[in-house]
């Protein structure tokens, strides 16, 4: 459960949060999302197959426009509360470092991310946890950061990761699945049609900050996060440290992140066996 979801609103005579969210959303990465537009196509070192079909049954922009919303309600509670960290703060400045470096990569997994407006934004919070909420909204909290003692690569893992997990529209997945199960997925859209799909999509709300991927959608995120951050110069050996310390954290207190994420010597096998796959890629980058 997300930090914020039992914030309260300001006094009618105060100013409304979202007024002094919109006057200081300073960073919306249009600029490099651009740059991924232009950027060559590249062939994936990693091998992930198809994503599910399903998933088309939910408008993606009604999806993506319901999150940015919610990000937008979460971003000017945090504000009001004074829990979103300034734009200066050392930390901020880090995580936007970070993805300038990786979204141009991003095209490459889904042609929709060349339009989205990224923004990445950090959360004073002891949870261990962090996310990516469709069409491109990150936040961390500092308790993943701090707790752990994470490396700039391994800060990289976790934000591709995430990232993948909005690229891949893994979100979009679990709505249709939700929605379309016991109807029978033949007559779903035709009992349903997509704009009745889409409202449900519009009044997630929070449900999008607690919606838990499957095994395969948090493997499929694993592995094209790797690969995000390798071709983005951070070092593929980061996954396994990364994870080696999410593992031995999991027993703390407040870590949210491995409720969703579990870990485990499965998981840290799988980025074992993929961390060859993408080091060229990686040494690559870092000559470039």
């Amino acid at each position: 459960m997300c930090l914020l979801c039992d914030l309260k609103s300001p006094a009618p005579e105060a100013p409304r949060p979202e007024h002094v969210w919109s006057a200081r959303r300073a960073f919306v990465l249009a600029g490099t999302a651009a740059a991924a537009a232009s950027a060559l196509p590249a062939v994936a070192q990693v091998n992930v197959g198809e994503g599910s079909t399903l998933r088309k049954l939910v408008p993606a922009d009604e999806l993506e426009n319901a999150a940015g919303q919610q990000y937008g309600q979460m971003m000017a509670e945090a504000n009001a509360k004074k829990l979103l960290m300034p734009d200066g703060h050392p930390q901020v400045q880090r995580l936007r470092t970070i993805a300038r470096r990786i979204i141009p990569h991003s095209a490459q997994w889904n042609k929709r991310a060349t339009q989205w407006k990224w923004e990445v934004n950090l959360i004073q919070s002891t949870q261990i946890n962090a996310f990516c909420m469709p069409g491109g909204k990150i936040a961390f909290y500092t308790g993943i950061l701090e707790k752990l003692g994470l490396t700039d690569d391994e800060t990289a893992m976790i934000m591709g990761h995430e990232m993948a997990h909005a690229l891949r529209e893994h979100a979009r997945s679990r709505v249709a699945k939700s929605n379309a199960t016991g109807i029978g997925l033949s007559i779903a859209a035709q009992l349903l049609g997509l704009g009745q799909l889409g409202d449900v999509a519009a009044n997630l709300g929070t449900q999008l900050l607690t919606l838990k991927f499957s095994r395969e959608d948090e493997t499929e995120a694993d592995l094209v996060g790797l690969e995000l951050a390798a071709r983005s110069g951070y070092q593929p050996r980061a996954s396994v440290s990364l994870w080696q310390k999410m593992a031995a954290n999991g027993g703390g207190s407040g870590a949210s992140f491995l409720s969703t994420h579990p870990s485990g010597p499965d998981r840290i096998r799988e980025l074992e066996a993929n961390v060859p796959k993408v080091q060229s890629l990686y040494e690559q980058a870092r000559k470039g």
